[in-house]
């Protein structure tokens, strides 16, 4: 089973509807005893940085999600979700994350469109099992206007180039995130979740 937290910031149904394809078990929710006596989180995200964190804040789950990363539980966050994961945001000021991860994010770069709304291609760096059966220039979708800009170079395990390197899938160990949609990115998008649900011991 795998908990998504629902914590008012995802498009939670679509990602649902995604693993029930996959015939991967999951439950909306918030409880702490529920997300330990899970064997995987999800936590998804659209919105803004700082709303957000005051949701999970409220909530009190950063500490929640950090000792279950701690102990090695896979947890993926998703758009929104994957930026939380870093130490800060400068969306509209600065705001502190949940700090699983080393980095920050900011503002996509002016030369380009923004919000990034579309379908745009990923490239491969490394070998990890997520990226199993993912062929070089698949095509995720995107909806964003801020995008991790520090982070550990060892935990890039996919970019794509939108005004510049953009990290689309981060993993450090246990912990993964992916900047763009799995949930409706199509076939890739499905096989990535599949991945995910396969480092589920």
């Amino acid at each position: 089973m795998i908990a998504i937290i629902d914590y008012g910031a995802g498009n939670i149904k679509s990602l649902q509807f995604a693993l029930a394809r996959l015939n991967i078990d999951s439950c909306l929710t918030t409880d702490k005893q529920t997300i330990e006596n899970c064997k995987a989180i999800i936590l998804p995200g659209v919105g803004a940085f700082k709303d957000a964190m005051e949701a999970i804040n409220d909530l009190n789950l950063g500490p929640v999600l950090k000792e279950e990363a701690g102990k090695g539980k896979p947890i993926l966050g998703i758009c929104l979700g994957m930026q939380l994961f870093y130490e800060a945001s400068f969306e509209d000021g600065q705001w502190t994350g949940i700090g699983l991860l080393e980095g920050n994010v900011s503002r996509i770069d002016s030369s380009v469109k923004v919000p990034h709304i579309g379908w745009n291609t990923i490239t491969k760096h490394g070998d990890s099992p997520l990226l199993n059966n993912i062929s070089s220039n698949a095509y995720v979708y995107f909806v964003h206007s801020y995008a991790v800009n520090t982070y550990q170079q060892n935990s890039l395990i996919a970019s794509t180039n939108y005004g510049g390197t953009i990290p689309a899938i981060v993993q450090q160990d246990n912990i993964i995130g992916m900047q763009f949609h799995p949930e409706k990115s199509g076939a890739v998008g499905l096989q990535l979740l599949q991945n995910f649900g396969e480092m589920i011991s």
